[in-house]
């Protein structure tokens, strides 16, 4: 149990950050950071606890994040330009904040004496095809000029960044790879999200071209205990771990199928070509964070996607 601590979570207003909150609020105090680009945090009371702060700052502007450096016992770095549209509309944006923000949050607190630095890192660093690759298997920079590769690229640089923080200055660090998490709250873009959204509202539920691309899905209580997990285990410092959930595999046409019957929606399925790279396979190997970390997932894809549907409904579709 994590009690008594003083954390800091950078981009804490989005989805990763308001579930964490939520989780650890009752017996620790919070800091929230964020540029409130995204804000999941209006659909929470978090505000309004004894035990939450919340500051407006950009990660990019180093003397926002020096205006609250104090000591903490623990930092989630989970600031960051996501999305394949967001990416792919500011590349140049993507690479500062994703880089540049890390390297500045680094800097300021590389002197203040703290538990853990985990970060939020991503498994697009793994290209278009992953089937259950291991953490240290070989990454897939993209090619050039193609924008969607601009976030790979900058996560990846930043998991080097913050490795080299840890080998030299001590810095207790942790590295996160999240495999397509889902669930209440997520205000970012997203197939769930989308399809969910759409069949809420009985539109039509685009899929990206002939929807034969597989991935499994997590849900996000399930990564929350994962960043939980990394927080508590001395045996994870140093580390990066893949989290994910791989026995959810399932094709993205099978994925819109499978909202459109638990929605009850009349949405048709479209199919929509799209110009940019994307991902055909996507399966994690989670092996290292059970071992050292005990990380189990728990929640099926069935049931993610109902408790996920109930919360659209209460709080999304009116």
């Amino acid at each position: 149990m994590i009690k008594g601590k003083k954390i800091l979570i950078t981009g804490g207003a989005g989805f990763f950050g308001v579930h964490l909150s939520m989780r650890l609020i009752e017996d620790n105090n919070i800091t929230i950071f964020d540029n409130f680009h995204r804000n999941a945090l209006k659909y929470t009371n978090l505000e309004k606890h004894p035990h939450m702060r919340v500051v407006e700052g950009d990660v990019v502007k180093k003397e926002d994040i020096e205006k609250i450096k104090e000591h903490y016992d623990y930092i989630i770095h989970a600031a960051a330009i996501a999305g394949v549209d967001q990416v792919i509309n500011r590349p140049i944006e993507t690479m500062k904040v994703n880089f540049v923000g890390t390297l500045n949050v680094l800097e300021v607190f590389q002197d203040v004496e703290i538990e853990r630095f985990v970060e939020i890192s991503t498994s697009e660093v793994f290209g278009s095809y992953v089937y259950k690759q291991e953490e240290h298997s070989n990454v897939v920079l993209g090619s050039v000029g193609e924008a969607r590769w601009t976030y790979a690229v900058s996560k990846l640089a930043s998991e080097h960044l913050v490795y080299s923080f840890y080998r030299t200055r001590k810095m207790p660090t942790v590295t996160l790879r999240p495999f397509n998490i889902y669930g209440p709250f997520q205000v970012g873009t997203g197939a769930i999200h989308e399809f969910i959204e759409r069949a809420l509202n009985n539109q039509d539920i685009e899929i990206h071209n002939d929807g034969s691309q597989l991935r499994t899905w997590c849900y996000i209580s399930d990564m929350i205990d994962a960043i939980i997990l990394s927080l508590e285990k001395d045996s994870a410092v140093g580390h990066v771990f893949n989290i994910g959930n791989p026995v959810t595999a399932i094709t993205v046409y099978n994925l819109a199928k499978l909202v459109k019957s638990i929605t009850g929606s009349k949405s048709k399925l479209v199919f929509k070509s799209i110009e940019y790279k994307d991902v055909e396979l996507r399966i994690p190997n989670i092996n290292k964070a059970k071992e050292l970390l005990g990380f189990n997932p728990k929640v099926d894809l069935e049931e993610g996607i109902k408790k996920t549907v109930e919360w659209y409904k209460k709080n999304i579709i009116t």
